[in-house]
């Protein structure tokens, strides 16, 4: 995420100058960092509104201008840091490869949040299922790229939902288990675990 905020001496996040007249996607990406650093030292299922907001200097009603509640914060977060890794794909030679390396080292770098964020989202609100969603919609808009059309086979779409699934339950025991890997290792096995009918869309 690009630090676009400051600190006080006090640790809370405060508008930057370039900030003062906050727009849509810089006023997000504050909030989002206010949630983050108030998550690394609180339990995300009790971290309120009102500490998010009072923690950088904005006020409720700009909150809810943005976001319904924290879950919904909590999904920004997440697409927000995929699409950044996404939109490289094609450029420089950035492959599909490249993504899930990027991938494997978001999660690594941003452990503890991670967990947090399994540990203390249930239900509806999940992270788990979340990322689940996001990422299978991120495979099916490569996948439409590649066909150019709306249309996804179902036998692509149910290759798809497994292979999400089963890659997000592995970051998962990666993360909060005993799997002493390095990112590359576990893009690798991610990579690997790929079914070969969609590699014909994901790589050129």
């Amino acid at each position: 995420m690009s630090r676009n905020n400051i600190t006080d001496k006090s640790h809370k996040v405060v508008y930057a100058p370039s900030c003062f007249m906050v727009d849509t996607y810089c006023a997000k990406e504050i909030l989002a960092e206010s949630f983050q650093e108030l998550a690394a030292e609180k339990r995300i299922d009790r971290i309120t509104i009102t500490e998010i907001t009072s923690n950088c200097g904005m006020s409720q009603p700009t909150f809810y201008n943005h976001f319904k509640d924290k879950y919904d914060l909590i999904v920004w977060i997440y697409i927000h840091e995929s699409d950044e890794i996404m939109s490289k794909i094609g450029v420089d030679g950035y492959s599909w490869r490249d993504t899930l390396l990027d991938g494997a080292r978001y999660f690594a770098a941003n452990r503890e949040y991670i967990i947090n964020a399994l540990r203390h989202t249930s239900g509806y609100d999940s992270f788990m299922l979340y990322v689940q969603k996001v990422n299978s919609e991120l495979m099916l808009t490569e996948v439409r790229k590649k066909l150019m059309t709306e249309y996804i086979p179902d036998e692509i779409y149910g290759m798809i939902k497994v292979y999400v699934y089963g890659t997000v339950h592995h970051m998962l025991d990666w993360l909060m288990g005993d799997m002493v890997l390095p990112p590359e290792k576990v893009a690798e096995i991610w990579e690997h675990s790929l079914p070969e009918p969609l590699k014909q869309y994901l790589y050129d």
